[in-house]
């Protein structure tokens, strides 16, 4: 299907591949390399399905590292939105500019975090919530958990900006940065594996171009398992809940006084 695309794109179309993405990316991986990421055609490739929550599918179909292998591909954009709204937009988008795609998908019913007016631009971040005390960086539909996590720690007494990354890659330095700057201490949080995904991203922009303490939450080194999406949201530490407690425990490790006022020396050109 992969190579098909690719044919169709040197006559002229836009072929869009739509399938799961341990199929779209773990099976098709070298024809997405030779016939698509290297001539730079412009195919687009969904991969739904994609995370944690396949239900019953268990680890044949659960792909934690699509994120992490599609943005090492050079030429190929990656984006993965957050909702119905996002995701009709990016779409579009994708279609209407040259050269490989890649936007992940979910197959599950999930909240809608924007509202109909909102515009979504490929290569921009998006901040969906201002605070002082931690930033929160997400992508997908993980960042409408997120969200929710941000209004449980306000409620205990936690502000938290979150920032949702809806385009991994060109990823958004500017956004990042500044973000970052709001609080001085950022966590990441996808429903990916902690190896080589947004984590991975935000890290290496944050290193070069603002260090700060960076927390890193999502899959750790694993494959997947059955199980109701809730349950495994819960195994995995990924409800909303569950990263606003581990968010408040990191928090506590911190360093009293970590804040930007004491990082002004940083490089942030």
């Amino acid at each position: 299907m992969l190579g098909v695309a690719a044919g169709l794109a040197t006559l002229g179309f836009v072929p869009v591949v739509s399938a799961f993405s341990c199929f779209s990316v773990g099976r098709a991986f070298d024809s997405i390399r030779v016939l698509i990421a290297q001539p730079g055609l412009s195919v687009k490739i969904t991969g739904g399905y994609a995370g944690l929550l396949t239900g019953m599918t268990g680890k044949t179909h659960q792909m934690f590292d699509d994120v992490a292998i599609m943005r090492t591909l050079p030429n190929v954009s990656v984006l993965a939105p957050a909702d119905e709204v996002e995701t009709a937009q990016a779409i579009r988008a994708m279609i209407a500019t040259d050269g490989p795609f890649y936007i992940q998908l979910t197959r599950e019913a999930s909240p809608v975090l924007f509202p109909s007016d909102y515009r979504f631009e490929i290569g921009r971040a998006v901040r969906v919530r201002d605070g002082s005390d931690v930033t929160l960086v997400s992508t997908g539909v993980q960042t409408t958990r997120v969200y929710q996590a941000a209004e449980i720690l306000a409620g205990r007494g936690t502000e938290a900006t979150v920032l949702h990354v809806p385009t991994i890659k060109p990823i958004d330095e500017e956004g990042i940065v500044e973000a970052a700057s709001a609080s001085g201490v950022v966590v990441v949080v996808e429903e990916q594996s902690v190896l080589g995904g947004l984590g991975g991203a935000v890290a290496e922009v944050l290193s070069s171009r603002y260090p700060v303490p960076v927390r890193r939450l999502g899959l750790p080194d694993i494959y997947g398992e059955s199980g109701p999406n809730e349950a495994l949201l819960d195994k995995y530490r990924l409800s909303a809940e569950a990263v606003a407690e581990d968010v408040q425990a990191w928090l506590r490790q911190q360093p009293a006084g970590r804040r930007p006022a004491d990082l002004e020396g940083a490089d942030r050109r």
